[in-house]
C-alpha cells in the first residue's frame, strides 16, 4: 500500500470519528473485580451464585460487597462512584440527578417502574398527641436528608397541603433540619428535637424502629404525585468513563439484579435468611426488606429510555415551579437529561437486559 493510500485512510478515518465521536469497534475492556453495594440484594445475588454466573461470562472473577459505612451517611455512595470506591450505585432518581447537576459525571444505567404509596411516609412518634396529620406539621420542625427522597416525598405532601418547608430562599411553615445521618434522624424525632421525618420504611436504619411500635404515619405521598411517578424512582448510576469502558460489566450486573430478583420473591424465606445473616440484621427485619409494600432494592424496572428521561424532565419541572431552593438555582436541560439516561442498557440498546 502506497504512503498516499496510508494517509489518505488516516484522514478519512479522523474525518469519520470527528463527524460520529470516538467510535471503538473493540471488544470490551476485561475488569478483573468489581466493588458493589453491599445491600439486601447483593447479598443474595453473591450467596446464590447470580453475580459469578453473569460476571464470569465477560471475565470479571472477582465481586466484592462495600458496606455504605458505620456512619450511613446518605450520598456516600455517590461520592463513591465519583471517586472509583465503587463501580455502580444504587440512588433514588431525584439525589441522582441533583448529584449530576452538581458536577459529578454519572449516566442512569437503569432505573425503576414508579414508586408508590407506601415508599416514603412521613413519621412521627406514636404517643404524640399534638401531631395525627400533615397538617398538624405546621410551624413544627421536621428533620431529614435534604437531598433525597426524605426531602423531596414531603417537599411535595407539604405544599399539596398548603404548609411548604423553610427554604434559603423563601420562608415556609415546616421548619426543615438537613440530618444526613438517618440513625440521628430517627433519634431526633424519639427525642423531640424534631417532630417529623420521611423515610422508606424498607431500609435497614428505618425498619427495626418502625416494627417498634413507637411510630406512626400521618402522610403518605399521592398516588397520583410527582413523587410516585416520578421522582421516587430508584436509579443505578455508574461513571460516563466507566460505563463507557465496561458496558459489557453493567449488563452483566444488572442481568443478575433480574435473576436475583426473581428468585427472592420465588423464595423470600430462603433470600431474608441469607439477607438477616450477611448484612447482621433480624430475619424479621430481612422478611420486611422484601415483603413490604415500599420495598424498592427488588423492584421492577422501566425498560423504555424515553420515559426514564420523561420521568426526570416533569420531576425537575415541578421542583423548580414550587421553588426548590437548588434546582431554581441549577438544572439539567432537556439535552442534558437526554444524555444522563445511558439508552445503551434500555430496550433497543446494545447491552440492554430487556432485549
Amino acid at each position: 500500500m502506497s504512503i498516499f493510500s496510508i494517509k489518505t485512510k488516516l484522514v478519512g478515518g479522523l474525518l469519520f470519528v470527528s463527524l460520529f465521536g470516538n467510535i471503538s469497534f473493540a471488544e470490551d475492556a476485561v475488569l478483573p473485580s468489581i466493588n458493589l453495594q453491599k445491600s439486601p440484594w447483593t447479598v443474595v445475588a453473591l450467596e446464590k451464585g447470580f453475580f459469578k454466573e453473569e460476571f464470569e461470562k465477560v471475565g470479571t472473577k472477582k465481586v466484592t460487597l462495600i458496606p455504605q459505612g458505620a456512619a450511613e451517611l446518605l450520598g456516600a455512595e455517590s461520592a463513591a462512584v465519583g471517586g472509583g470506591s465503587l463501580a455502580i450505585a444504587q440512588r433514588m432518581v431525584y439525589p441522582s440527578t441533583i448529584h449530576r447537576i452538581n458536577g459529578l459525571n454519572t449516566v442512569v444505567v437503569w432505573i425503576s417502574e414508579p414508586s408508590n404509596r407506601y415508599r416514603t411516609p412521613i413519621l412521627a412518634l406514636k404517643d404524640n398527641d399534638k401531631i395525627d396529620s400533615i397538617k398538624d406539621l405546621d410551624g413544627k420542625k421536621f428533620g431529614s436528608s435534604r437531598i433525597s427522597c426524605y426531602w423531596s416525598s414531603p417537599f411535595e405532601s407539604l405544599n399539596s397541603a398548603g404548609i411548604p418547608f423553610d427554604s434559603r430562599l423563601k420562608k415556609g411553615k415546616v421548619r426543615h433540619e438537613n440530618i444526613d445521618n438517618s440513625a440521628v434522624a430517627i433519634a431526633a424525632v424519639l427525642s423531640g428535637e424534631t417532630d417529623a421525618t420521611a423515610v422508606h420504611l424498607a431500609a435497614p436504619a428505618y425498619t427495626g424502629p418502625w416494627l417498634s411500635g413507637k411510630f406512626k404515619v400521618i402522610s403518605r405521598p399521592a398516588d397520583d404525585g410527582v413523587y410516585v411517578n416520578y421522582a421516587g424512582r430508584v436509579t443505578y448510576v455508574a461513571h460516563k468513563n466507566f460505563a463507557d469502558k465496561y458496558p459489557s460489566v453493567i449488563k452483566a450486573f444488572l442481568a443478575a439484579r433480574e435473576k436475583t430478583r426473581e428468585w427472592a420473591f420465588d423464595h423470600p424465606n430462603e433470600a431474608a435468611e441469607i439477607i438477616a445473616k450477611e448484612t447482621r440484621v433480624p430475619l424479621e427485619i430481612a422478611l420486611f426488606q422484601i415483603t413490604h409494600l415500599g420495598q424498592w432494592e427488588f423492584m421492577g424496572g422501566e425498560p423504555n429510555a424515553n420515559r426514564a428521561r420523561t420521568a426526570i424532565k416533569e420531576f425537575l419541572r415541578y421542583y423548580i415551579a414550587n421553588g426548590d431552593d437548588i434546582l431554581t438555582q441549577k438544572s439539567l436541560t432537556d439535552k442534558e437529561v437526554d444524555a444522563f439516561i445511558d439508552g445503551r442498557f434500555f430496550a433497543g440498546g446494545s447491552y440492554s437486559i430487556y432485549n
